[in-house]
């Protein structure tokens, strides 16, 4: 591996948490370069719900690469967009009766957020956005102004303004009512806050601790937007394309955002893309005012259509998704009960999960632990104190039982070591 020391930046992180070289990916398995196996409970980051290399979606872009079908494309009609916004609309937007139009920005999460913020200021013609403790929404400037992780923010090396933080759902533990700090400086004209353009929002905060939000809260919220005339914007870039079981991590709130950020994914297939979605209403955009020249990335939009196709048909996948979920919680519920020495608490929603320890350094260890059991998993939170799960929502019971095994014999070896 000494290539990746002399070479490459300081700036890598995943690497030095898991020291292999990797070579071979399908499904929710990995091969090193030495053929050892890994299971694979991080999924991309979010960007593999489907997997590693899943078939249905790999032979459509195989015959699509062979043919010479178009593969940059900036925002020029090909036929590969085109079957992608037909795909959409007819499996996503009509069966849950939205109307939104598709931007396709850069294609990445952050410029999702970007374009989003942009557009959220164009049409108000107010600059100042409201965010919430703990979100993360990328790592550009406008995304960190909006993201609580100081480590993260510090990185920008300049002041991140326009943006004031609002408490998000439980950060009080329950003992202040819902928005009451919101409200409060909203109507009161001697709070100093500047009239907000738009709020934007996880319904659950996967790099801030898997973190989710109620149902009520998120309700809540988006009453609150609409009484004060504040467009809502919904990040969904980590938590959509049926991680927590719907494709909108939303719908259960049965909310409809003003405007919605999508990516990871999106694609399918780990390739780069990423939609923001907006209401015909607020589509005001002048042509060319945001624009990328990957925003056009043809083969994401074959592999995304096959996605659709493939997934989203009827809905098995959000059913299987949740029963997987509730699986992993009761696993998860279970460690911390038979865990008495240190406080563990399970969260999460969907397959968005994990476990909170109320001494931070012990999730590294458990999650380094893991890893020499063959299972790949991360920290989020900010303290790094969740041991965070997102395995592919195809990882089948058998892979999943696996590696809750290995969670569970890793926080045992850890918490007897400590």
């Amino acid at each position: 591996m000494n290539i990746f020391q002399e070479v490459e930046s300081e700036v890598r992180s995943y690497s030095r948490n898991w020291p292999a070289v990797f070579d071979v990916a399908r499904g929710s398995e990995l091969w090193d370069v030495e053929g050892r196996r890994y299971l694979d409970f991080f999924g991309g980051a979010g960007a593999l719900n489907y997997g590693h290399n899943p078939p249905a979606l790999k032979r459509p872009l195989l015959e699509y690469l062979e043919r010479d079908g178009i593969t940059h494309g900036l925002d020029m009609h090909t036929q590969a967009k085109a079957d992608f916004l037909t795909a959409f609309r007819d499996r996503i937007l009509k069966p849950r009766d939205m109307d939104y139009r598709v931007q396709f920005p850069g294609p990445t999460g952050t410029n999702a957020v970007e374009s989003a913020l942009k557009l959220a200021r164009k049409i108000s013609g107010k600059e100042s956005m409201i965010n919430f403790t703990n979100a993360f929404h990328g790592m550009t400037l406008g995304s960190l102004s909006v993201t609580g992780n100081s480590m993260k923010r510090g990185g920008a090396g300049i002041p991140l303004v326009h943006a004031t933080p609002m408490p998000y759902d439980n950060y009080f533990d329950g003992k202040v009512p819902d928005f009451l700090w919101f409200e409060k400086v909203l109507d009161d004209t001697g709070s100093s806050l500047n009239d907000p353009a738009a709020v934007i929002v996880e319904t659950v905060q996967g790099e801030g601790g898997i973190n989710p939000a109620r149902v009520e809260w998120l309700q809540g919220l988006a009453d609150l937007c609409q009484r004060h005339g504040i467009l809502l914007i919904v990040d969904d870039v980590q938590m959509g394309v049926g991680r927590t079981g719907p494709f909108f991590s939303f719908e259960e709130a049965g909310i409809r955002p003003d405007i919605v950020t999508i990516s990871k994914s999106i694609s399918g297939y780990g390739l780069p893309m990423a939609l923001v979605l907006i209401k015909p209403e607020h589509d005001v955009w002048s042509p060319g005012e945001h624009n990328g020249t990957f925003r056009g990335n043809n083969p994401a939009f074959v592999t995304a259509t096959a996605a659709l196709h493939e997934y989203w048909s009827d809905d098995t996948l959000e059913r299987n998704t949740i029963r997987k979920g509730e699986k992993v919680q009761e696993a998860f519920t279970r460690i911390a009960k038979d865990t008495t020495s240190v406080e563990l608490t399970a969260r999460g929603r969907g397959l968005a999960r994990g476990i909170e320890f109320a001494q931070p350094e012990l999730a590294a260890k458990v999650c380094a632990t893991a890893f020499e059991r063959g299972l790949l998993m991360e920290t989020s939170g900010p303290s790094s104190e969740v041991m965070k799960i997102l395995a592919p929502l195809t990882t089948t019971d058998d892979e999943l039982d696996e590696g809750l095994e290995i969670i569970a014999e890793s926080v045992k070896t850890v918490i007897n070591g400590a």
